[in-house]
């Protein structure tokens, strides 16, 4: 099989593995029945933005041309630190962007990644953001109305939590299994006051805690960890073969090194299975 476009970030399924996708152009390449096998990814030397489609010498925010990545508000630095919003303050780069994806719900969790982290994405992620993540297991904590609150509500539980993920550490393995629920009670005792603070100045109900929900476990269809985690660059290596040895979050893991398709979203490549 072999496809020519423009590289998408991978989309997944839950299930048992999580079942994977290339978007290559208009394809879309099942992954999981050729783990085992040898996958060619050539890459052109060409990047077209996926906002606008022009050609661009430089990838930015992964994936945007430099005059999108200014003016577009999924660039902007409040969607890495979402206690940044300025949404209320009438700055914000696309309020009608800002209304269909920020002020909607969102969901504040507990992740095993690399270990415990907390998290939040929006409701409709769930559960895409915790497999893009390479997250083993996820708890969802709050049900909160909009992004900039979940980001407030996330540096409360920051200051006692990760809010990161060690990739090299993701991908070396399976983690040991935590009793997330357990960790949860801890953390929302630590961190009641300042949460119940701010539902008391946002409003009853904008904020609410998700009782009696369950873990959620997830599994990847990986046939070998690596023992030493090598990155692929494929600006610097545009050719990248090898064995597809399995996937996890949004990593390809061969043979001789990982790649991270979401980075080389954008770029014009051919992939030959």
């Amino acid at each position: 099989m072999m496809a020519t476009g423009n590289l998408r970030k991978m989309e997944s399924v839950l299930a048992s593995p999580v079942q994977y996708s290339l978007p290559v152009g208009d394809a879309r390449i099942p992954l999981n029945a050729v783990i085992g096998q040898s996958i060619v990814i050539h890459y052109s030397g060409r990047i077209h933005c996926i906002a606008c489609g022009r050609k661009t010498n430089k990838s930015f925010s992964q994936g945007y041309c430099f005059p999108c990545m200014q003016k577009l508000a999924r660039c902007d630095r409040c969607i890495v630190r979402p206690e940044l919003c300025h949404y209320g303050a009438g700055t914000c780069r696309e309020p009608d962007w800002a209304v269909d994806n920020c002020l909607q719900d969102h969901i504040v969790y507990l992740a095993n990644s690399s270990g415990t982290k907390v998290g939040i994405t929006r409701g409709t992620q769930v559960p895409t953001r915790w497999i893009d993540q390479g997250a083993r297991q996820a708890l969802p904590l709050y049900r909160v109305k909009d992004r900039y609150l979940s980001g407030l509500v996330e540096v409360i539980f920051k200051e006692h939590v990760a809010d990161r993920t060690d990739w090299r550490r993701m991908l070396k393995g399976v983690p040991e299994l935590v009793d997330l629920w357990a960790v949860s009670e801890t953390l929302r005792q630590a961190c009641s006051a300042r949460v119940d603070e701010l539902t008391q100045h946002f409003g009853e109900g904008s904020i609410q805690h998700l009782a009696g929900v369950e873990t959620v476990d997830i599994d990847y269809p990986v046939k070998q960890y690596p023992e030493k985690v090598a990155s692929i660059n494929m600006d610097k290596n545009p050719k990248v073969e090898g064995t597809l040895m399995g996937i996890k979050g949004q990593y390809l893991i061969l043979d001789h090194g990982v790649i991270n398709i979401r980075k080389y979203t954008g770029y014009e490549v051919s992939v030959a299975l």
